[in-house]
Order: C-alpha cells, then structure tokens, then sequence
C-alpha cells in the first residue's frame, strides 16, 4: 500500500475501534481487568510523620513499639498482542482481509486498554519472531501498533506459535493479558501453551474467512498452500472431495479448541466481518 493509503486505512480503523470501544468495550474491560490498588508491601518501625492508621497493631502489641505497613501501588497491567504473521493471514473473501479483521480488533483492545492506563505491546510472528513493539501507553502508540499489524511483510512460511509464546515468555515475566491471534494452521506443543497459560491469562482469537473452511465446485484446480508452497491438482467437482475437505477444517477447529480448554486458556472463534465486540463483551464480562 502507498503511504497515503496506510495512513487512510489506520484512520478508518481507529473511527471503527474507538467507537466500539468506548460505546461497548471499555466499562467492561475496567471491570474485569482493573487490578490497580495498593498492595502490602513491608511492615517496619514507626518513624516521625508516619500515618497512624498505617500501624499495624498485632506486630506493635508483639514487640512493645510501633510499626507501620508500607504499602505500595500496584503496578498497570500489561496487554500484548501477539499477531501471526505466516501467509494464511493476508487472505479475505468479504469486506476486509484476515490481517485488516485483526488490526481492527488489535485496536480495540488497544484502546480499552489505554482507556485503563494500561500498556500494549505487539509481536509479529511467523517461523520466527519478526518485530517487537515494546508496552507503551497512548493512543499514538495504539496507532502505530495497528500500522505494524496493516504494512507487515506476510512470510509464506508456517507459523510457529509456540516459538512466539516461549519469545514472549522469556520478556515478560510479570503476569500479562496476553492476546494471540492467528489462524491456528500449524502444529504447535500443547506443553508450550499449558506453560503459557500458567504464567499469563490468554486468549486465543482463531480468524478465519468463510472460504477457509469450503471448496466451490469449479472443476479441476491448481491449489497452491501459501505458505509452504506446496501445489496440488484436484477434482472439486468430486463431492466426496469436498466433504473430507470440510471435515478436515472442522476436526482442526476441534482440536484445537481442546488444546486450549486443556491448556486452561479462552479460545475465540471468530470470521472476517463478524461484530467481534460481542464476543470480547462477554469474555471481559465473565472475568
């Protein structure tokens, strides 16, 4: 895209984002994901100035002299947005492609947070990590994340999901709100997101297309994966061909919907064009 047509599309998108987000999204990400406050600290001696109702009488009655709790503010919780990035992503049938869909909900989210005082990060990934935006606030930050997510360079190469989470693992270390969107194609360790799912609260959003999912009957076809490369001659007028097809989409999304209950992590299920908002209305309201 020019840069007057990047610049075009991350403005429609953050007029799309901002409305849902402020109209639908953001009472209840600050509900389920306030988690500010002040938290214990330490208790130590009563010093000259020290608030009398910091006094922590148990330890004053235990050792004959005043002591204090400290207690200290809870730091703002951290969202990431990990974004896959492999070839099977820059594809749509309907009004947006799969890698637009995303962005679109990216900042949604974004924005939320924001509205939270709370930092978003971004890492694009396919067989490897490719880029890194590291938690920052703002709404100029949540506009550069979206252009990330719009002008990156999609790999014709298989995601690797559990590289990504083990990268991410290894930066933070605090609990995160952990954001993964991707189509879910690869073969990924359920062991890699069990551990994942331990560390930080996660939610996957499979996005597909409505096409992902059905052949037309046109013939004979040339099918190329794009992004292993491999190509393919197939009768599409044979029905049998295309019921095993459908069955084989549908046991993926199966399985992968398994992996994620066992793995104690949300998983959303979610095509190019649907009203997304719902779906992360109900999913902050239930935490």
């Amino acid at each position: 895209m020019e840069i007057k047509d990047i610049v075009k599309k991350v403005k429609q998108i953050e007029i799309r984002s901002r409305r849902r987000s402020e109209a639908i999204l953001m009472g209840q990400y600050h509900s389920a994901f306030k988690g500010q406050g002040m938290t214990f600290s330490e208790v130590r001696p009563y010093q000259s100035g020290d608030e009398i109702r910091r006094i922590d009488w148990n330890k004053t009655a235990r050792f004959r002299e005043p002591f204090v709790k400290i207690m200290e503010e809870e730091r703002e919780l951290t969202m990431m947005l990990l974004v896959d990035i492999s070839a099977s992503m820059d594809y749509g049938t309907k009004t947006q492609l799969k890698r637009e869909f995303v962005a679109e909900i990216a900042a949604s989210l974004g924005f939320s947070a924001a509205g939270n005082n709370d930092k978003v990060g971004l890492i694009l990934f396919a067989d490897k990590v490719y880029k890194v935006v590291p938690p920052q606030k703002g709404r100029k930050h949540i506009l550069a994340i979206i252009s990330n997510i719009l002008t990156a360079d999609y790999i014709a190469a298989p995601a690797k999901t559990d590289l990504a989470l083990e990268y991410m693992m290894g930066i933070f270390k605090k609990k995160s709100l952990v954001f993964l969107f991707s189509d879910f194609e690869d073969n990924y360790d359920l062991r890699t997101l069990k551990v994942a799912a331990r560390k930080h609260q996660i939610l996957g959003m499979r996005v597909s297309d409505e096409k992902d999912n059905e052949i037309p009957d046109v013939g004979y076809a040339l099918f190329q994966d794009a992004e292993s490369g491999r190509q393919v001659w197939a009768n599409t007028s044979n029905k049998r061909w295309r019921y095993d097809f459908a069955e084989a989409k549908k046991q993926k999304v199966r399985h992968v919907t398994e992996d994620f209950e066992a793995a104690s992590a949300a998983l959303m299920n979610i095509s190019t064009g649907e009203d997304y908002s719902k779906y992360l209305y109900q999913y902050f309201r239930k935490k």
